[in-house]
């Protein structure tokens, strides 16, 4: 995959329709396959953020074109203006007729880059979940030295080269204020993917099924 920096704001990007495959993804199911088109995406995105150091944070406004032997992104960070009310997207307008949307993406993917999106909808049955993922197993190891984290329902995975940990917090069983605390530590050493637990349990190996901390203390403290 080919990664352009564009600003601060925006970054670009080409995958291959050959690459696309290579990663496990049917080069039609991802125009018609939900799920699936979105787990590809955060991949990619995933890759950007680490190689360009490329926050996710707040909404994000896509543009997809497709290629004859691929699909080139263009992805644009939005930013809350003054009033902390609305969204300010910093692309030029005169680069809009320069970039060509895919109807059929965007529908796809507007559920993540959509200004009305909801952290609630991400609640499923009252369980909070996250998945972040490392880099390298030692910031995992040095992470489970960190007290007041054994409560969370933690799974750790190895996918694709990297470390995959599947954070669950049970219903009722912490405040906001508790979540905020305990994410804030996890994102010390790891960061927050949007690949689901469902591709990284498919294709990737379970390494600690339960007390991942805990296990680790065991055999690393």
């Amino acid at each position: 995959m080919e990664i352009e920096r564009i600003n601060e704001y925006t970054v670009k990007f080409y995958i291959s329709y050959v690459d696309i495959e290579e990663r496990g993804f049917d080069r039609e199911e991802i125009w018609y396959n939900r799920e699936r088109s979105e787990e590809l995406f955060w991949e990619m995105m995933d890759e950007v953020h680490e190689e360009e150091e490329f926050s996710m944070e707040g909404p994000l406004w896509i543009q997809v074109q497709a290629l004859d032997k691929g699909l080139e992104v263009l992805v644009t960070r939005a930013q809350l203006s003054k009033d902390g009310q609305k969204f300010e997207l910093p692309i030029p307008n005169g680069k809009m007729k320069d970039l060509p949307v895919d109807e059929k993406i965007e529908e796809i993917l507007d559920q993540h880059f959509n200004p009305n999106y909801s952290d609630d909808d991400i609640l499923e049955d009252d369980t909070l979940e996250f998945i972040l993922a490392f880099k390298d197993f030692e910031d995992v190891i040095s992470l489970s030295s960190r007290p007041g984290l054994d409560s969370i329902i933690t799974k750790l995975y190895h996918f694709e080269s990297k470390y995959y940990l599947y954070v669950e917090f049970p219903e009722d069983a912490f405040e906001e204020e508790e979540i905020d605390d305990i994410l804030s530590i996890l994102l010390e050493y790891g960061y927050e993917t949007q690949l689901t637990i469902h591709r990284i349990q498919e294709y990737g190996k379970e390494i600690i099924a339960d007390n991942v901390f805990a296990e680790l203390r065991k055999y690393f403290s």
